[in-house]
C-alpha cells in the first residue's frame, strides 16, 4: 500500500486509540466509586464533586486550548497533553486524601481538553470531505467502547488489586501512543476543504454571525441535555420505576449503550456521507431526523411496560447516538481551518454548559417534587428541541464540493 494511503489510516488509528483511553480514564472512577467512597469516608455529594470538577475544568480549559492549536503545532499540543494526563493518571498511586484526588481530577480534565479540542481538526485534515462522516464515525467509537471498557477495567481489577490499580493500566498506553503520535507528519490545515474562507468561517469575530456553527452548537447542546440526563438516571429509573436489581439494571443499560453506540456511530456517519452529494445539509438532516424519530420511541420506553420497554430503550439510545459523527462532521465543515480548533473549543464549552451539566440536576429536582418518570419528560422535550433546531439549521449548511487534491480551495 502506498505511504500516502497508509499514513492517514495510521494516524486515525493512533488518534482513535488515544481517544479510547480518554474515555476509559473518565469512566474507571465510576466503576470503583464505592471503593473510593469507603476508603475516604465520602458522602455521595463529595463523590459527585469529583466528576463535576473534572467536567468544569475541562470546559474552562477548552477555550484556552483552541486558539493555541490554531496558531501552533497541533501534534505537539496533543502529545504534551497526553503525557500530562497519563502522568497524572499514573500518579493516582500517590493520592491518599480526598483533596489530592480532587486535584488529580481537575488537572486530568485540563489535560484531556487538549486532546478533545484539537484531535477532530487533525482528523478532518487527513481525509476528503466526502469521507468525513464515516471517519468521525470511527473516531467517536471511542465514546461507547471506551466508557464500557472503563467500567470493565475498574469492575474486574478494582476488587482484586485495589481501586488505584486500574488507573495504572489505563495510564501506561497513553505514554506509548503519545510517543507514536510524535512521529506522525502534521497534515496541512484545510488541505481538503472545498469551501472558500469568508469572514464568517475564517475569523473569530465572524464566528458570531456563522449560522451553520450556531445551529450545530445549539442542536448539540439540546441533544447533550437529553443524553446526559438519560445516562445518569436510566439505571435508577429501571430500579425505582421498573423493579430491576441495581446490578442487572447497570449491566442491561451498559450493554445497550455499547452495542447501540457502535452501530449508531458508524451508521450516522455513513448515511450522512451517502446523502452529501444530493443534500447540502445532509449531516444536519440525519441528526434532526434521528432526534425526531427518537421522541415517540423514548415515550414508549418510559410509559409502556412489559416486553416493549427494553427494545424501546435500545432504539431510543440508537437514535440519540446516531448524532455523534454527523454533528461533529457538520461542526468542522461549518468553520474554516484557521479557526477550527477555537470553534470546537467554544462548541465544547457551550454544549456542556447548556447540556449535560444542568440536565442531571434538573431531572433530580423534578424527580424529588414529582416522580422519576416525570423527570424523563425533560430529555424527551430536549430531543424535540434539538430536532427542530437542526431541521431549521439545514438551510445554513454550505454546499460542499469534493476537493480533488490536497490544498484545493
Amino acid at each position: 500500500m502506498p505511504p500516502i494511503k497508509l499514513y492517514p489510516r495510521t494516524a486515525l488509528a493512533l488518534l482513535t486509540a488515544l481517544n479510547l483511553l480518554n474515555y476509559i480514564d473518565r469512566s474507571v472512577l465510576f466503576a470503583v466509586q464505592p471503593m473510593v467512597q469507603s476508603e475516604f469516608h465520602l458522602s455521595n455529594t463529595q463523590v459527585g464533586y469529583l466528576t463535576s470538577a473534572f467536567l468544569g475544568f475541562y470546559m474552562i480549559a477548552a477555550p484556552f486550548v483552541g486558539p493555541l492549536a490554531d496558531r501552533y503545532s497541533r501534534k505537539r499540543i496533543i502529545v504534551l497533553g497526553a503525557i500530562f494526563w497519563s502522568g497524572l493518571t499514573l500518579l493516582t498511586a500517590f493520592t491518599h486524601t480526598y483533596w489530592e484526588l480532587m486535584v488529580r481530577h481537575t488537572l486530568v480534565g485540563i489535560g484531556e481538553a487538549t486532546f478533545v479540542t484539537i484531535a477532530p481538526t487533525f482528523v478532518a485534515d487527513l481525509f476528503p470531505e466526502k469521507e468525513r462522516g464515516r471517519i468521525f464515525g470511527i473516531f467517536y467509537l471511542a465514546i461507547p467502547v471506551g466508557t464500557a471498557a472503563g467500567y470493565l477495567l475498574g469492575g474486574k481489577l478494582g476488587p482484586d488489586f485495589g481501586w488505584r490499580f486500574p488507573f495504572y493500566i489505563a495510564a501506561v498506553p497513553g505514554f506509548l501512543l503519545a510517543l507514536a503520535i510524535a512521529f506522525l507528519p502534521e497534515p496541512q490545515r484545510g488541505q481538503f476543504d472545498s469551501v472558500k474562507e469568508t469572514p464568517e468561517r475564517g475569523t473569530i469575530a465572524g464566528l458570531v454571525r456563522n449560522r451553520a456553527f450556531w445551529a450545530v452548537t445549539l442542536g448539540m447542546a439540546a441533544g447533550t441535555f437529553s443524553l446526559g440526563g438519560i445516562q445518569v438516571w436510566m439505571p435508577t429509573f429501571l430500579v425505582v420505576e421498573r423493579g430491576y436489581g441495581l446490578k442487572e439494571a447497570n449491566e442491561m443499560f451498559g450493554a445497550i449503550v455499547v452495542v447501540c453506540g457502535i452501530v449508531a456511530s458508524l451508521a450516522g456517519g455513513w448515511i450522512g456521507d451517502r446523502l452529501l452529494p444530493r443534500m447540502k445539509g445532509s449531516y444536519y438532516f440525519v441528526s434532526a431526523l434521528s432526534m425526531a424519530l427518537g421522541v415517540p420511541v423514548m415515550i414508549a420506553a418510559l410509559f409502556v411496560k412489559g416486553p416493549v420497554m427494553l427494545p424501546a430503550i435500545a432504539l431510543a439510545a440508537f437514535f440519540l447516538l446516531v448524532n455523534t459523527s454527523p454533528l461533529n462532521t457538520a461542526l468542522v465543515n461549518a468553520v474554516g481551518a484557521r479557526i477550527r480548533a477555537t470553534a470546537i473549543a467554544l462548541n465544547i464549552f457551550l454544549f456542556h454548559l447548556f447540556g449535560d451539566v444542568p440536565s442531571p440536576t434538573l431531572m433530580g429536582y423534578v424527580a424529588d417534587h414529582h416522580s422519576l418518570q416525570a423527570a424523563f419528560v425533560l430529555p424527551v422535550i430536549a430531543m424535540a428541541v434539538s430536532s427542530a433546531i437542526l431541521f431549521y439549521g439545514m438551510r445554513f449548511a454550505l454546499p460542499l464540493g469534493v476537493a480533488a487534491e490536497p490544498g484545493a480551495s
